[in-house]
């Protein structure tokens, strides 16, 4: 994080801090990586995905999200996530590709898709999911089931998403929103996660036009974002190149 060059940037919602890593070597022009970290999470978890952009040539941008890591405040919903990458995308897009891990991951393809009322779609040339949940609507009925919600609190709860984002909250699945995106798209998903099922990741692959799924066995949910085999197809999917075969 030393080597980095950090910005604090403004959205509608506040400040929030971006971090900026140059290439290592010289540089030849392959682009910016946009980089989101998950829920509870911060920037510095993303290291080692980071360093194997950078060392391929990459330009990096990660963001911690309002609330989390340097960023200040104590609140993040989707709105104010999606307006954090918007603004990151004004001030180092355009982005060659974006990454991101768990809710990181669901914040990019909302963004993209434009489904946050009064944001216009970011523009990324591709997209990679790592152990990223399926259905906001499946989430938030399980937060229900939790809270002993009744059925009009339930109901209110679910509203909230409309009021904040604009959209109700059935516009919140990945797969739906993946098959509307015309760029490719990889899923990295470790069948032993115990946080995001990976049946999430295979309604995933399966809704996108252009998305492949690959495995990345014993893994877990954060261990993902560490494994040779995440940063190798991470490496080639963003350089354009084709992917390994199957998963080691």
């Amino acid at each position: 994080m030393l080597e980095a060059r950090r910005h604090c940037l403004k959205s509608d919602y506040g400040y929030f801090v971006a971090y900026e890593f140059r290439p290592q070597g010289a540089w030849r022009g392959r682009g910016t990586i946009l980089v989101t970290h998950g829920w509870g999470s911060r920037s510095e978890y993303m290291q080692a995905i980071i360093e194997e952009l950078r060392s391929h040539s990459f330009r990096v941008v990660a963001l911690d999200l309002p609330g989390h890591g340097a960023s200040p405040g104590r609140r993040l919903h989707m709105a104010s996530a999606v307006a954090a990458v918007k603004t990151v995308e004004e001030w180092f897009g355009p982005f060659t590709g974006a990454v991101g891990h768990s809710f990181g991951g669901a914040v990019l393809i909302t963004a993209l898709k434009g489904a946050v009322n009064g944001l216009k779609p970011v523009d990324a040339g591709r997209l990679a999911l790592i152990a990223s949940p399926n259905s906001m609507p499946d989430l938030f009925a399980y937060f229900s089931r939790e809270l002993g919600l009744g059925r009009i609190s339930r109901a209110a709860f679910f509203h909230q998403v409309e009021l904040v984002t604009g959209s109700p909250l059935s516009e919140f699945v990945t797969a739906r929103q993946a098959a509307s995106l015309a760029i490719p798209i990889l899923v990295l998903h470790a069948p032993d996660d115990r946080e995001v099922p990976f049946a999430d990741a295979q309604a995933i692959a399966a809704g996108g036009n252009r998305a492949q799924l690959r495995l990345v066995n014993r893994a877990g949910h954060r261990r993902i974002l560490s494994d040779p085999v995440t940063l190798a197809h991470l490496a080639e999917f963003c350089a354009g190149e084709r992917l390994l075969a199957a998963a080691e």
